[in-house]
């Protein structure tokens, strides 16, 4: 989703064009319900909780600054849509899997390896789970969505250096958490 392709489509939805919000919704729509569909433990609300997202998308826009990146907008958006709509805080997030394919099926892997990686998978989501929400959100922006650390501050609207300390003691919650693990050393300790 490059800024390059999507603005010029929502300059056409402003001007109430249907098909710009077509090619809008195909551009966004697969970024939009991956990243509710780990911020939300109820898979039943996924649906319920982007079409919310969509509407704070259409009621937005006229403010959105064009000299800022549209990718750290629409998480603001994704971001405030899942507060609003669970205020009690991230329950569902994904760490590790960074190519963004949790249930794709891989066909050099053989199946008893797919079952041990599916099992580390789900035990990754429920320590993330364990977190507060804001460590929770530094988490799911950095390693599911790869953004940096200015796009973190940007989207949550926090300094920098804010974004940075709770990376970190997350991380360190994260490491603590899982001391007896050989599998969460290898993965923790090669993250930063």
């Amino acid at each position: 989703m490059k800024d390059s392709d999507i603005q010029p489509l929502l300059a056409l939805l402003l001007d109430e064009d249907p098909e710009a919000f077509r090619l809008v919704y195909e551009k966004t729509a697969d970024h939009i319900y991956r990243t509710v569909y780990y911020l939300v433990t109820n898979k039943n609300e996924v649906n319920d909780i982007v079409s919310e997202i969509y509407i704070a998308m259409l009621s937005a826009l006229p403010a959105y600054d064009y000299n800022r990146p549209f990718r750290a907008w629409l998480n603001g958006l994704i971001i405030n849509q899942v507060n609003h709509h669970n205020r009690k805080g991230w329950r569902f997030l994904r760490l590790i899997n960074r190519n963004k394919q949790l249930y794709g099926v891989q066909p050099w892997k053989r199946p008893d390896e797919l079952a041990v990686e599916e099992e580390e998978k789900h035990q990754v989501l429920q320590l993330v789970n364990s977190l507060s929400a804001k460590h929770k959100q530094i988490i799911v922006l950095r390693y599911y969505q790869d953004c940096s650390f200015e796009e973190i501050a940007s989207t949550l609207q926090i300094p920098l250096g804010t974004a940075k300390s709770r990376h970190h003691e997350a991380l360190k919650k994260l490491r603590n958490r899982t001391s007896h693990s050989q599998f969460f050393k290898e993965v923790f300790n090669h993250v930063d």
